[in-house]
């Protein structure tokens, strides 16, 4: 048994890049940032797992990413070698600097686990925000949207390789639900290699979402539907952008 990404961040892009429309996405997450601060320069991407969303973004801004998976980080360095990587965790950073819009998409906020641990990433998020700073936060679903007792399937496969992976879960409480993964990879050599994994997450309402936010100083808009029907966070900290 494996934690996190330990052994399926070399299959990561293959899965996803098949279900996200990084393009598009990445597209919107920039305009809604540039509504609510047109002059925005710079970006981190927390949580930015191999780079598909910060390669696309940093066509935009100058970007930073951070991720606490030595795995992910170093898929990402190999796709985007002149991006900055930060190896940390997002409910406790300190990066000693300061970005005009923070973004944590396609829920990777699921890997806070407790309504503390949310409320500490909030803040790191405003802690890491220039004044009039933007927050762009995709989250993952509640409890309420959860079908305990659902597996799912899915595949892709590249010259490289192909890759089956099938998906059950384990509530451990109202709050957490433990995603188990199993992967099967398939090499033109002949071999498959097969491996488990477990990833914690803990599941938010919208309103705990928004009084971390307000307890962070950041005034927050919400879009149910989002990027992919998972819903959209668009916050701001208070003051006024340096010009």
């Amino acid at each position: 048994m494996y934690g996190a990404y330990e052994r399926s961040a070399e299959v990561y892009d293959v899965l996803y890049e098949q279900l996200v429309d990084y393009d598009s996405n990445a597209e919107r997450v920039a305009g809604l940032i540039y509504e609510q601060h047109p002059q925005a320069a710079t970006l981190l991407e927390v949580a930015s797992g191999t780079g598909a969303y910060l390669k696309r973004l940093s066509r935009s801004f100058e970007v930073v990413g951070l991720d606490r998976s030595p795995q992910m980080l170093r898929r990402a360095r190999q796709k985007c070698p002149d991006i900055e990587m930060v190896e940390g965790d997002m409910t406790g950073f300190d990066l000693g600097r300061r970005f005009d819009a923070v973004v944590c998409l396609f829920s990777s906020i699921a890997y806070v686990q407790t309504l503390a641990a949310l409320r500490s990433t909030m803040q790191c998020f405003a802690d890491h925000l220039n004044p009039g700073g933007v927050v762009v936060l995709e989250p993952w679903f509640p409890a309420d949207r959860w079908d305990d007792g659902y597996v799912g399937i899915m595949s892709a496969r590249t010259e490289e390789l192909a890759v089956a992976r099938s998906s059950t879960s384990i509530r451990e409480s109202e709050q957490s639900v433990i995603l188990r993964f199993g992967f099967a990879v398939a090499y033109p050599d002949g071999t498959i290699d097969t491996f488990v994994e477990d990833h914690p997450t803990g599941q938010f309402t919208v309103d705990e979402h928004l009084a971390a936010f307000a307890a962070a100083g950041l005034a927050t808009d919400y879009d149910p539907e989002g990027l992919m029907g998972r819903g959209l966070y668009v916050a701001r900290k208070n003051g006024s952008p340096e010009p």
